[in-house]
């Protein structure tokens, strides 16, 4: 059906277009009319086709690799509808770039988790909507509003559909022990996690398994899986210590270097994701196990409740 408040306008950057398309047919509207080029020098040059004058606007762009050319795309399109007198700009961000770097880890190193906040703000943001952030304290990186929508009911149904038997939910590691709770609840199963260290960015190693998992079939939950070296590894020690069959499912399929390989080779039986990042048929090429589900419906929804005023926690 079609959305009749003619003020509510969704617009789209170059990196996840076919999901904006999904929201905006959810919401029942049409997608806005934008063209994003490059000049001979490879600077972003961006058009806004029709009128936004005194409209809310949401623009839907994740900030996936490339990211500073996709994070420059928002930040330029925010200010063309800045100077176009848009009533409100929102930004849905369903993966936020940058947000592994939320902390000093070691001396003299940036936060630029915050800085990509700062950003958006200053271009002229009014609101961030996004999805599954990696550190969850990223929303106080913000003075403005920033609504932070979760997955893992899309994953948790998906799961639930499936009807498998005396499940296990898995964190790989501490910090997402909250994560693999919550879909823990929603399964009626208990918890594993396992305790691992990581000598260095992108390598991990197993040191140990907390949980019964003996005879049950694991399902392994994270916000993303990037190279899926943890994941791989996780699940084969989920089955060298008696699980009987390993699941594996996140919100943000990074899927960066040797990812596709690894989990095509690896004991998982399947990897469930949504299509907070694009992919095209060609990147999954080699692997059958991934499985996409959509996360449109979830920021549809948020994007109505928004703009008509009303409380958009139902959807946490």
């Amino acid at each position: 059906m079609p959305y009749m408040d003619n003020k509510l306008k969704i617009f789209s950057g170059n990196a996840n277009p076919e999901l904006a398309k999904e929201i905006a047919d959810h919401v029942g509207i049409e997608l806005g009319n934008a063209s994003i080029v490059r000049f001979s020098d490879g600077e972003v040059r961006i058009k806004i086709e029709q009128s936004v004058r005194g409209c809310d606007v949401y623009v839907v762009q994740p900030t996936s690799a490339p990211a500073n050319e996709h994070m420059m795309e928002l930040l330029i399109m925010i200010d063309a509808l800045k100077r176009a007198s848009a009533k409100s700009i929102n930004v849905v961000i369903p993966y936020y770039g940058y947000a592994r770097q939320d902390r000093k880890a070691r001396a003299r190193e940036p936060i630029t988790a915050k800085l990509v906040a700062d950003l958006l703000s200053t271009a002229g943001a009014q609101r961030v909507i996004t999805i599954d952030l990696h550190a969850g304290q990223i929303q106080g990186f913000f003075n403005i509003p920033v609504d932070h929508l979760l997955a893992e009911r899309i994953l948790s149904n998906y799961f639930l559909e499936k009807n498998l038997d005396d499940v296990v939910i898995v964190s790989p590691d501490m910090g997402g022990v909250t994560r693999a709770r919550t879909m823990a609840d929603r399964l009626g199963a208990g918890i594993a996690i396992i305790d691992k260290r990581r000598p260095e960015p992108n390598v991990s190693e197993v040191m140990n398994i907390i949980g019964n998992i003996e005879g049950k079939t694991a399902i392994m939950i994270d916000d993303m899986i990037d190279t899926a070296g943890t994941i791989a590894q996780g699940a084969k020690a989920l089955m060298e210590r008696g699980a009987r069959e390993v699941y594996a499912c996140c919100t943000h399929p990074v899927f960066s270097g040797p990812a596709i390989q690894r989990l095509q080779d690896s004991v998982i039986k399947e990897v469930v994701v949504t299509n907070s990042i694009a992919h095209s048929a060609e990147d999954f090429e080699g692997c059958d196990k991934i499985t996409v589900l959509s996360i449109a419906p979830l920021i549809g929804d948020a994007i109505i409740r928004i703009h008509e005023e009303v409380s958009v926690s139902t959807l946490f």
